[in-house]
């Protein structure tokens, strides 16, 4: 590009780039991405967006092309990478000067120099670091300020780098400027203080904003610059240092304005050290030792005593609490079991943890903990009235333990608690013996005292098992305080349902069950909307427990489904709806077909449930989970959904809609179900197999869901299905098979098995393209087992019951490896004998022996020569598949069935879908399980002598060793 003419164009580009008008914008972009390859673009946006002359939005513009432009085309090796000459002379320009005087675009120019930064230095941009090392030191306000941003994102930047090698450059170039940058922070610093104490207000800001800025680099120089930082008296001494700063900063908060403009750069400084402190206990636990007592006896004094009151801002008490709880639940502060065998290190750490936890230190941390930060404070109480669903899934959690103060203290408590129970459990236990009996509704401390210590025992119920008779405290005092209906005492109501939820699966006797199914049905007609989804809640948790028996629920289940029903109706968010949502599915599941006769209204809701979830991707998942356990309860009578049923399955299923990201796995769950318990396939049941080609095709981690699909419309309705879509499916896994692993490839010839079970002939027509691959792999001998076995399962079927499909594959096969049909037929079978034991599944083993023998009677010279090891695969079966009949004491074949029969089941378990019964009528037919082996052996051998006739047999007998034909007789006595 010519400079002078480019820079006009590409300015004028630029300007219609950030127009309104997409006649102007459209265009314009396109011209920019057309340039983008084009040498001598990125020195021309370097001098467009170094020109503080030009508008604000075109200089933005410029700095996010030529930030783009570096991750495209700066490495050597992408197409059409930048031109080294072109590289060296932008390198120098965007370190000319540091004086951008607009933060947004100075700050993405600290980004991009970073970008380039990561890739080039320090080998071909030494001068990089030395430059802005001076600059930050020099007098101008904007420059320095400007300087140190792009230092801090170049520090941050390197620091990321993981390969061995730039670790080492970055350790390098910690060492060399770490003394610098611990003056300029302690410089800066205290200039900061000074200036607050000198109520400067302008120059105090400006002040932090640099504080902030070099804290940031030493955090990054500090965590990964060092391999040994405990050998590092400067590094040692910048953390011990934190300690000081914290406080004085700390104490400087009680001087600032709230409203001050520093207050809240102040509060992220706060934040900022006690980062530095947890970053490098993480990355370097063990040369943080020496810090453990300081950093306890800091964070303990600030969250646990009065040192801290007035003081300490919720995200710094959050901070201080993770600094203890990371301290206390390290792992390489805890010795061994063996002591002998535990580090020094750790021994150290330890000594440090035990001398500091004593008695009343963690008897005042564990009452604190509860008495304190446990209480709801004003803020939740008032949500709890004006917006007790947003109260309910706030209280449900989440992973936000780290930044919000709530969830924060309850994780540090069971932390403290596991460690230290013998201590805590008898200062929990006088604190719940302290509260028996019912509170008084008129003192609201004691409620929000009781709700508090219920909480923590909840939380402590698997520390507490052996403590707390929790039988007896349900029925002696529980029960009690579920029956005070006071709307205050609705606390407690809420409290000793979520309580009951926590224990259940620790302790709680199953004959307790209907008295807690009692509770939990008055309480679901609670007039408070949050104890309704509390309880919701915990009659989940006992559903889903191992303990639950149907039978004891069954009394209570209409009830409580038809409150369940009310309270997904009355409930508005999102999250609580798929909260109570979860709880149905759980419920349905549980029961299975039980839940009939009270679903006809959720059968109604639902469909008006989804539309209005159009823009709720994640309700929709969990209105497709419930459908999966509906249908499953409702079996053959979940035709009557489909007219709901299956535009929902082809949405959800649709890769061409972009709601399948979410939907996908769940709806291909409900698919294959709705197949399982359909009673006959429907023309739009068919219809919606259309969508399954593209399914195949993105080969995802839904693969093995998409076969099962495939199997189930095979066995609802073979001849429709294969006749309608079998083309397609074979061109599909002819593809797939090119790049498949070993299991795939498994998965894709079970489909191939299956439809040949079910269909012999229409399987090995609509299949035949894949059979021939099939065939090359037997006779090549497939090397991985599993595979051969399908191979095998696959050949078995074809041989035994499409003879006349196997001869002509037998003649294709002959042409293609120029051989004589009966030496290859000869080579199929001696591969066949010589991989039995690929074949561990005692049907296919049954199946191969039958295949094998359904070549005799021949007079073929290859089949006879070949007759012992077909008589030895036979015997090896029939060793399988015969057991003694406990009735007359003689062999039968264990395999055969003659009818079928509905089970017996017991109320847990679950009844047979519809595709159950399919395989089972399948399986009378089959000649697995039809055909007796011991008969079809003897019958076979009859033919054979009768076509060779005794002398003949004879001889061909004699090639069996003769202990394989001692066991043969033994099998075929008596017939």
């Amino acid at each position: 590009m010519d400079m002078e003419s480019a820079s006009s164009v590409v300015l004028q580009a630029l300007t219609q780039a950030t127009s309104q008008d997409t006649a102007l914008l459209k265009p314009a972009e396109e011209q920019l991405r057309q340039w983008e390859t084009q040498p001598g673009f990125y020195s021309v946006l370097l001098n467009i967006f170094n020109n503080h002359m030009l508008d604000v939005n075109v200089r933005w513009l410029a700095v996010l092309y030529f930030k783009n432009g570096i991750d495209r085309y700066w490495r050597r090796v992408a197409p059409n990478a930048l031109s080294e000459d072109e590289k060296t002379s932008l390198r120098a320009g965007l370190i000319t000067n540091f004086n951008e005087p607009v933060n947004q675009i100075a700050t993405q120019i600290a980004v991009l120099i970073a970008k380039v930064a990561r890739l080039d230095c320090p080998r071909q941009w030494p001068e990089l670091i030395p430059i802005l090392l001076e600059s930050v030191k020099g007098q101008d306000g904007l420059q320095q300020h400007r300087a140190l941003l792009t230092f801090y994102h170049v520090t941050k930047t390197l620091a990321s780098k993981r390969l061995a090698q730039d670790k080492r450059l970055f350790q390098d170039l910690a060492s060399g400027i770490y003394s610098f940058a611990c003056s300029l922070w302690s410089h800066h610093t205290d200039c900061f203080l000074q200036q607050v104490l000198a109520v400067d207000q302008a120059h105090a800001l400006s002040s932090l904003e640099r504080t902030l800025l070099s804290l940031k680099v030493l955090r990054k120089l500090t965590v990964h610059g060092f391999q040994e930082p405990q050998q590092n008296m400067e590094v040692m001494g910048f953390l011990n240092a934190v300690f000081e700063r914290l406080k004085q900063f700390l104490e400087c908060s009680r001087q600032v304005d709230p409203d001050s403009p520093c207050r809240e750069k102040l509060e992220k400084t706060i934040i900022l050290y006690t980062k530095v402190l947890l970053d490098f206990l993480e990355v370097h636990p063990c040369a943080f030792i020496p810090l453990i007592q300081r950093s306890l006896e800091f964070a303990v004094s600030y969250v646990f005593t009065a040192a801290g009151e007035g003081l300490v801002f919720e995200r710094f008490t959050v901070q201080c609490m993770n600094l203890i709880k990371t301290i206390v639940k390290n792992e390489a502060y805890k010795p061994c079991k063996n002591i002998e065998d535990s580090k020094p290190e750790s021994l150290e750490a330890h000594k440090i943890k035990t001398a500091f936890f004593t008695h009343p230190t963690l008897t005042e941390i564990g009452r604190r903990l509860v008495s304190h930060y446990f209480l709801l404070t004003k803020e939740e109480l008032a949500m709890w009235e004006e917006d007790p669903e947003g109260f309910a899934v706030e209280e449900t959690g989440g992973d936000s333990w780290k930044y919000s103060l709530r969830p924060c203290t309850e994780v540090l408590f069971l932390d403290i608690f596991h460690n230290y129970s013998q201590t805590l459990t008898p200062v929990l236990l006088e604190m719940v013996l302290n509260l028996q009996g019912p509170s008084n509704v008129e003192d609201p401390v004691q409620l929000l005292m009781k709700d508090a210590v219920y909480n923590a025992v909840g939380l402590a119920a698997y520390e507490l098992f052996d403590n707390i008779d929790f039988d007896q405290w349900f029925n002696n005092q529980l029960l009690g305080e579920l029956q005070v209906s006071h709307h205050r005492y609705k606390l407690i109501r809420r409290r000793v349902i979520w309580l009951i939820g926590q224990w259940i699966s620790v302790k709680f006797k199953s004959e307790l069950r209907p008295l807690l199914y009692e509770v939990i049905l008055n309480l679901m007609q609670d007039p408070d909307l949050v104890v309704r989804i509390e309880t919701a809640t915990t009659l989940k948790l006992t559903v889903d427990d191992f303990e639950f028996r149907t039978e004891q629920f069954l009394p209570y289940l209409e009830s409580i489904f038809s409150l369940l029903f009310q309270l997904l109706q009355q409930v508005t968010e999102c999250d609580t709806k798929m909260q109570v949502l979860h709880v149905i599915s759980c419920v349905i599941e549980r029961v299975n077909i039980q839940i009939r006769p009270y679903v006809g209204c959720l059968v109604q809701y639902l469909p008006l449930l989804w539309k209005q979830s159009e823009e709720h991707n994640m309700l929709r998942c969990a209105i497709l989970t419930t459908l999966v356990h509906l249908v499953q309860g409702l079996g053959a009578e979940s035709k009557n959904l489909y007219l709901f049923l299956l535009p929902v399955i082809q949405l959800s299923t649709d890769v061409s809609q972009p709601p399948h990201v979410y939907l996908l796995e769940d709806g291909l769950e409900l698919w294959l179900v709705t197949l399982e318990n359909s009673p006959a396939i429907t023309p739009e049941l068919l219809r919606i197999f259309q969508n399954m080609s593209a399914l195949l095709e993105m080969s995802s981690e839904n693969l093995r869901t998409c076969f099962q699909i495939v199997n189930a419309y095979i066995y609802l309705s073979a001849t429709d299905f294969l006749q309608n879509y079998a083309e397609g499916l074979c061109r599909s896994f002819c593809n797939l098979l090119k790049d498949i692993t070993n299991e795939g490839q498994v998965q894709v010839l079970k489909v191939v098995e299956v439809a040949l079970k079910v269909s012999p002939v229409l399987g090995a027509h609509m299949f035949q393209p894949l059979l021939p691959s099939v065939f090359r792999g037997i006779v090549d001998g497939e090397r991985y087992p599993v595979v051969m076995s399908t191979y095998l399962g696959i050949m078995g079927r074809v041989l035994l019951q499409n003879a006349s499909f196997f001869s002509s594959l037998l003649t294709q096969m002959a042409s293609e490896y120029n051989q004589e049909i009966g030496q290859l037929l000869g080579g199929v079978i001696e591969m066949w004998v010589d991989r039995m034991d690929n074949i561990t599944q005692p049907e296919r083993r049954k199946l191969s022996s039958l295949a094998l023998l359904s070549l005799l009677p021949s007079d073929n010279s290859v089949v006879q020569e070949k007759f012992c090891g077909i008589i030895n695969i036979c015997v090896e079966a029939l060793h399988d598949v015969m057991t003694e009949d406990s009735d007359t004491g003689t062999l039968k074949d264990c395999m055969l069935m003659s009818h079928f029969e509905e089970p017996k089941l017991t109320d847990d378990e679950e009844p047979p879908t519809e595709q159950d019964k399919r395989k089972k009528l399948l399986a009378l037919e089959d000649p697995v399980h039809s055909v007796s082996l011991q008969q079809y052996v003897y019958e076979k051998l009859k033919a054979q002598q009768a076509l060779m006739g005794d002398q003949g047999f004879g001889a061909l007998m004699e090639t069996v060793d003769t202990e394989i034909v001692r066991q043969l007789q033994e099998f075929l006595q008596g017939l």
